[in-house]
């Protein structure tokens, strides 16, 4: 494991929550690290909105983001369990869990997922959501990649709530809020970018994404600006 790496990585979850932070980047930073140092395939973030319902937030990839999707249209599968109980969820080998979750455990073995670890972003008794982990091959996690798994899920969950003061709920919520309504027009963005410039999903992302962070915007304002066609956004076919 690069140890620079991932000393920059707590750093940067626990630093990255200012002002006008944009966190669907910071939780596709979550995901993305938890794949480069992790002992995993694919990452995905689940948070509850403010009637505690789950929502996918970010995703390593394309695939994984319509597995936790399917998860939650279906109700059954190891990430709400995970945010249910409060605790992780690690599963080994899927096909062991076919009585279980019948329908994830088939979706999740035809996307090539054969193992995954759910773990909690939870500050005392408050769970916001779960990390999840996925592998493509089953058989057991290596305990330390999931102990930092779990301490990377704990720094950005106490990132998520260090601004709830008086009104913390509130705070949060509208946060969450604002997020949800950013991933729409995000997702909207993906698929106009997908399909004018012939790219997968994937790669219709990391173009927006990159765009954002090269001309230090957010990643919600640039979406917007290239639905609306309101400006000139070199280099995204607008």
């Amino acid at each position: 494991m690069d140890q620079q790496l991932l000393a920059k990585t707590f750093v940067e979850l626990a630093d990255n929550l200012v002002a006008d932070f944009d966190l669907i980047d910071f939780l596709r930073l979550l995901t993305d690290r938890c794949v480069g140092m992790l002992d995993a395939s694919a990452a995905g973030v689940l948070l509850a909105d403010r009637d505690g319902k789950l929502r996918v937030m970010a995703a390593s990839d394309e695939q994984v983001r319509l597995l936790e999707l399917f998860q939650l249209q279906n109700a059954e599968g190891p990430c709400l369990d995970c945010f249910r109980t409060g605790a992780p969820v690690i599963i080994h080998d899927l096909t062991r869990e076919i009585d279980r979750w019948p329908r994830f455990v088939t979706v999740a073995h035809r996307s090539g997922f054969g193992a995954v670890q759910a773990l909690p972003m939870r500050l005392r008794d408050e769970t916001v959501g779960a990390l999840n982990l996925f592998r493509a091959a089953p058989g057991p996690f290596n305990p330390p990649a999931t102990l930092i798994g779990q301490a990377l899920a704990d720094v950005a969950t106490i990132s998520l709530l260090q601004q709830r003061t008086v009104h913390r709920s509130t705070v949060l919520n509208e946060q969450l809020q604002t997020a949800l309504n950013s991933r729409v027009l995000i997702e909207q963005a993906k698929g106009k970018l997908a399909e004018r410039q012939s790219i997968d999903m994937e790669q219709a992302f990391s173009a927006l994404r990159g765009y954002a962070r090269a001309h230090n915007r957010r990643l919600a304002d640039v979406a917007r600006a290239f639905i609306d066609d309101s400006e000139p956004l070199a280099g995204l076919g607008s």
